[in-house]
């Protein structure tokens, strides 16, 4: 493909090339000679005009001899370098001043004044008296309002060729500067299109086989430059794709191994007889702790899906927050009391109301409580506390427990992704949940914000839009 589009801008070059001394030798040419040839035979009426009016009328008055015409004749033939003809009115030759190897007929054989009609010339070899083409102007010699003759004056064309010829050289020469000329803007052409072009050319290729690591080299600003870091980010952003692709098959494949293979040693062992009856509700309560680790997995990875499918469709209503807040820390009530751990809300008088997905809020909620209480110490407390400001709600679930290294603030966003803190103290946690609270949030155009320091507790805080 790159040697056939570079075949192909040398074949138009050549082409201009070629196109650009055609027209000049033929086109150029002939719209100079026609040029020459009008004004040549607008100097030779002048000229005819002029003696035919000044000199030769008297002539037939017998003011002036033949030998004067003769004269006048022979220097306007060294002037004007062509024959003169000086004929009465039926073409009857009186007297002629030739060039050199010319020589006048005694009578015009079909002579005819009209002949040349409306324009001022005729070009041709004048009724075949001349051996070569030849410029014919003709004006009427006027005596007494009668027309008593014409003169002729007949110049050769080979004179206005030559002319044309030397014209046509610096036209010539014109030619070559800007076919050179163009040469430049081809080279240019090639560096600045042609080139980045390929270079292109070869990374979609290199991605196309999988080659996510080539990169464009990009040297300017302009629209190519543009491109190219076009397609370097659209790679990075591929790889970081396929990076992240990888990644949560591992993740996945791990978690959904580990409860699939204690589920599958637990059964097999009670299959053949290794756990004996009296302990089957040990371990089939095992197997379904493991089964609810499966559950919330899934349940994750098909809400996750929803917003990477652009698929969520948030159903949008006016509700009381602080209501939520109650019912969701209602709950949690089961799993507290073991710890010993208390919910204390802080919440405004009166109602609050918040225009959100209450649905998808309740979930927000839910995993932000969820992760408090796992990572509380026991007898400790969950403080809940929504507050207002302007025309916004902000709703703060803080924890006194473990706390978040500083290192992995960024990182507690990211799918799959577990602190070493929480690994030893989170079994069941599938390192989903607080990146289904970010895009949740997003997805209603609002911000979370998370407050941590390690050891002494972590605070989650984000906000709604409040219905004035």
């Amino acid at each position: 493909m790159k040697t056939i589009l570079h075949l192909k801008f040398i074949a138009l070059y050549a082409i201009f090339g070629f196109l650009c001394l055609f027209t000049t030798a033929t086109l150029t040419t002939q719209l100079v000679t026609n040029r020459l040839m009008e004004d040549t035979s607008q100097t030779l009426y002048k000229e005819a005009t002029l003696i035919a009016n000044d000199y030769l009328p008297s002539y037939f008055s017998d003011d002036s001899s033949l030998y004067a015409v003769q004269s006048q004749l022979a220097a306007m033939r060294l002037y004007l370098d062509a024959s003169l003809w000086f004929v009465d009115a039926d073409g009857t030759m009186i007297t002629s001043s030739n060039l050199e190897n010319t020589s006048s007929p005694d009578t015009i054989r079909d002579f005819n004044p009209a002949e040349i009609g409306g324009s001022q010339f005729i070009s041709g070899t004048y009724h075949d008296y001349f051996d070569e083409e030849v410029i014919t102007v003709m004006a009427p010699v006027i005596q007494r309002y009668s027309t008593e003759g014409y003169l002729l004056i007949h110049s050769p064309v080979s004179g206005i060729e030559e002319r044309c010829q030397k014209i046509m050289v610096p036209v010539y020469i014109s030619t070559g500067v800007i076919f050179l000329l163009s040469f430049i803007f081809l080279l240019g052409f090639h560096y600045f299109v042609y080139r980045p072009l390929r270079q292109i050319v070869e990374a979609a290729q290199q991605y196309a086989l999988g080659n996510l690591d080539y990169e464009i080299p990009v040297y300017t600003h302009d629209e190519m430059g543009y491109l190219g870091a076009s397609l370097n980010y659209m790679s990075s952003q591929l790889k970081d794709m396929d990076d992240y692709q990888k990644k949560i098959v591992a993740n996945v494949s791990h978690d959904f191994r580990s409860p699939l293979t204690s589920i599958k040693g637990y059964v097999e062992a009670m299959a053949d007889g290794t756990i004996p009856p009296e302990l089957y509700g040990k371990y089939l309560n095992i197997i379904l702790f493991e089964t609810e680790r499966l559950t919330d997995l899934t349940r994750d990875l098909v809400t996750l899906n929803e917003f990477d499918t652009k698929e969520l469709l948030l159903d949008k209503e006016e509700f009381d927050i602080q209501e939520v807040i109650k019912n969701t820390a209602e709950s949690f009530e089961a799993v507290c009391t073991p710890k010993h751990i208390s919910i204390e809300l802080i919440l405004m008088s009166g109602t609050i109301l918040v225009y959100a997905d209450r649905r998808k809020i309740q979930q927000v909620l839910y995993n932000l409580i969820d992760n408090a209480i796992k990572f509380s110490e026991k007898e400790s407390s969950v403080i809940i506390e929504v507050s207002v400001k302007n025309d916004k709600v902000f709703i703060s679930v803080k924890d006194h427990g473990i706390g978040i290294p500083r290192k992995e603030l960024n990182k507690i966003w990211e799918r799959f992704y577990k602190s070493d803190l929480s690994r030893g103290k989170d079994k069941k946690g599938t390192g989903l949940g607080l990146s289904i609270v970010k895009e949740i949030i997003q997805a209603h155009d609002e911000h979370v914000n998370v407050i941590s320091t390690e050891g002494v507790g972590t605070e989650f805080i984000f906000s709604l839009s409040r219905v004035l």
